[in-house]
């Protein structure tokens, strides 16, 4: 789950954190009381979006006067910003950031990841702040450290000799450089999240370190122990067929395609998504039900999948281990009597009570196809989609 980026500073600060003063509007009024109550005379306004580059797209400006900090917010309050992250639909904002700007000496990047492959925590840290960390990469690769962190968010001491040594951090910047990062670690655990970006940590002319952006993203697995977090949900930043699907806990994800997935674990419905592509089909969508969905989340299911107009036909696809195929036949049976489906749909059981299900599937008279193997219901989805 993606935090803006006002409500990351303010978890950060709780840690300790040096963030410069910040207040986050949602309207021309609001914008005006924090001006005059705080004798604001210039400002940066940032659109609070989940997405990456709000810079390019005109997100982000520096405002000399509190004219011209009105300005921005008319203009870029309702805003819509389109990025490579956000494609070519875009996001609107809902709410803007006034930030008191900061005097800059000095910009550095800090990224704190989940390195699987090490089965660590990590941080990716460079003395090249204000760039995307891929460029700093491909062009400065030397310029990049990574550095391990422990289970309780510490980092080890002679890696953060090596850190300071790397950043050109001289003997009187290194205890609040270090003290710094050492408290974005500890954020970074103990919020469980998935990813932290501070691009850029700047330093002052008068040595002080702020983070004047932030970018953080939850794991949502681990929500139902993070409530202040959860509480960052925001259900705008999302395309609307995603939020139902979260009100369900429905795993979805729209696509380009023309065929319709319905799958129980994310492994298979990645397989699925592969075979379809293999068969010279392309799915409209990435859609997992979970291990525990009852006949309501199948009904739910389907009604996602169709919302989507690109839809020209669907694959249920469903391996039952912990899951009743005759449960999953009795869903299809009951979405599909009472959405009226005129599309083609493919159903391929596998598992618990798989001959109960597909006997089920049988003998209803709804225009159901079934399929023995992932293969071949594949292979007929795309040739029912195709009018083969």
């Amino acid at each position: 789950m993606n935090l803006h980026e006002y409500q990351a500073k303010d978890y950060l600060k709780k840690f300790g954190v040096s963030i410069p003063n910040h207040y986050v509007i949602s309207s021309i009024n609001e914008a005006k009381k924090v001006i005059d109550e705080n004798g604001l005379t210039q400002a940066i306004v940032k659109v609070q979006v989940h997405a990456g580059g709000r810079g390019k797209a005109g997100g982000v400006k520096f405002c000399k006067s509190p004219e011209e900090i009105m300005e921005a917010v008319n203009y870029m309050l309702g805003m819509k910003i389109v990025t490579k992250q956000t494609g070519s639909e875009g996001i609107v904002a809902h709410k803007l950031m006034i930030a008191d700007p900061v005097d800059i000496e000095k910009e550095y990047y800090l990224g704190f990841v989940i390195d699987r492959k090490h089965a660590k925590a990590m941080l990716i840290a460079s003395p090249e702040g204000g760039m995307e960390i891929e460029e700093i990469a491909e062009e400065s690769p030397e310029k990049i450290v990574n550095i391990p962190i422990e289970l309780n968010g510490k980092i080890r001491s002679y890696h953060l000799i090596n850190l300071a040594k790397v950043m050109g951090w001289g003997w009187s910047h290194k205890e609040p450089s270090i003290n710094l990062v050492k408290a974005l670690a500890k954020a970074f655990v103990e919020s469980d999240a998935a990813m932290l970006e501070i691009n850029p940590l700047v330093k002052t002319p008068s040595g002080e370190f702020h983070a004047i952006d932030a970018k953080m993203s939850i794991d949502e697995n681990a929500l139902f122990r993070q409530n202040e977090l959860a509480e960052c949900y925001d259900p705008t930043q999302l395309p609307e067929n995603e939020v139902r699907a979260h009100e369900h806990d429905l795993a979805y994800v729209a696509m380009d395609g023309d065929i319709g997935c319905m799958v129980n674990g994310a492994g298979l419905a990645m397989a699925t998504m592969d075979i379809i592509h293999y068969y010279g089909g392309e799915p409209a969508n990435f859609l997992d039900v979970g291990g525990g969905a009852n006949e309501q989340k199948v009904a739910e299911g389907f009604k996602l999948i169709l919302s989507d107009p690109k839809v020209k036909g669907i694959l249920v696809n469903i391996f039952g281990g912990i899951m009743n195929c005759a449960t999953i036949a009795a869903g299809v049976i009951s979405a599909v009597s009472q959405q009226k489906l005129t599309v083609p749909l493919v159903v391929r059981l596998e598992g618990t009570n798989v001959g109960q299900g597909r006997a089920m599937l049988d003998e209803t008279d709804l225009n159901i196809i079934v399929a023995n193997s992932l293969s071949e219901a594949a292979q007929k989805i795309v040739d029912a989609v195709r009018g083969k």
